[in-house]
């Protein structure tokens, strides 16, 4: 189910990106030879629209869309013999202004699609913690963080999980986090943590430990009061687009900060996860219902749209690096480093993937 799920997102996000990409260069007369729902090899031509067929594929996962001219290899070859009106259709017919809206207009998809999910969200009701200038409804202490190793992971606790109460024999502890906090640290008595995830209720039975926190017990957790936002639907909108905005921030910083970390050789990959890793957080996020599974795919989307803005060969970022460079120097780079530099960096993103793969496994093993 998991793995369904996991794929339906996948294709999600994908086809969004590669449909922004599509609109953008129709809108300026750039020729689109296919539209692709999945990958190759074809089931079977859907329709045609503005002259593009649309496509579906045995991979049932992702989608793209093949730009006429957007390879500079292959228009020099595909060009010849084509008349003089048909070339300029091409990509590279155009101008770098409108080559740079046809390449950032994957990542303007992903950004659009999380805005729209996230206004959703606080259409339906979205869980935030208390302290915002928004109106929350029935707050809850809820799980946000829960250690590697600790014993509140050893016992099952995930974030996430909505703490309904706490007993340590016949004493009951009150539901504040601060309460929580000092109720934990007074002994090391085993705890009996009654908690709510999605509709199943459960209860954990934690020993304390020190040498988590300082000068006391604990079980390794951090707890903050959430609750539901509902907004109306204008309101949905603006709210959703200044968190989407927020989220993009914190996000791009997060991811320079480990490419920083990484150029600096102190990058740890475990905190990195990839699609096998992916596929159990959406296992355990259904677990909590719906509307985390719909915030957790805007976050995939921001990350998504972030990381195809990076200037590296063989994404988006990459190929706008190459335009900015061919405004300046007036001169067009050679379809020769531009196809080996595409075709190494596509090779270093492959082995990243499987590296962190690898690390998902470990992880699960």
């Amino acid at each position: 189910m998991s793995i369904t799920i996991f794929l339906v997102i996948l294709s999600a996000l994908v086809i969004v990106h590669e449909l922004g990409h599509f609109l953008v260069a129709k809108k300026f007369g750039i020729r689109v030879d296919e539209f692709g729902l999945g990958f190759p090899p074809r089931l079977a031509k859907l329709f045609t629209w503005r002259g593009t067929p649309f496509t579906l594929n045995w991979l049932p996962f992702g989608g793209f869309v093949k730009i006429f001219g957007e390879n500079p290899v292959a228009e020099s070859s595909s060009l010849r013999g084509e008349s003089e009106e048909l070339a300029k259709d091409s990509f590279q017919s155009k101008n770098r202004g409108i080559q740079a809206s046809v390449l950032i207009a994957g990542v303007v998809g992903n950004f659009l699609f999380a805005w729209s999910l996230i206004s959703l969200g606080f259409v339906i009701g979205l869980p935030l913690p208390e302290g915002l200038s928004l109106p929350i409804e029935n707050p809850q202490t809820v799980i946000t963080t829960v250690l590697p190793g600790s014993p509140a992971e050893n016992a099952g606790l995930k974030s996430g999980d909505v703490i309904l109460s706490l007993t340590r024999g016949d004493v009951d502890s009150e539901l504040a986090p601060e309460a929580i906090y000092l109720f934990i640290g007074e002994s090391s008595e085993p705890i009996n943590f009654n908690v709510e995830r999605g509709k199943e209720i459960s209860t954990k039975v934690i020993e304390p430990v020190a040498g988590i926190v300082e000068n006391r017990p604990a079980v390794g957790i951090s707890m903050d009061v959430i609750g539901m936002v509902k907004l109306s639907p204008l309101k949905a909108i603006w709210y959703g687009l200044k968190t989407t905005f927020e989220l993009t921030l914190l996000t791009g910083k997060a991811i320079g900060v480990l490419i920083f970390q990484a150029f600096s050789g102190r990058a740890d990959l475990s905190s990195v996860t990839g699609p096998v890793g992916i596929v159990g957080i959406v296992g355990d996020t259904l677990e909590l219902g719906f509307i985390h599974l719909l915030i957790f795919t805007a976050l995939i989307s921001i990350n998504l749209s972030i990381f195809n803005l990076l200037p590296f060969p063989a994404l988006d970022g990459g190929r706008l690096l190459f335009v900015v460079i061919e405004s300046i120097t007036r001169c067009p780079i050679s379809p020769r480093i531009f196809n080996a530099l595409n075709t190494a960096g596509f090779a270093l993103l492959i082995l990243l993937m499987i590296l962190i793969t690898v690390n998902d496994v470990r992880n699960i093993f």
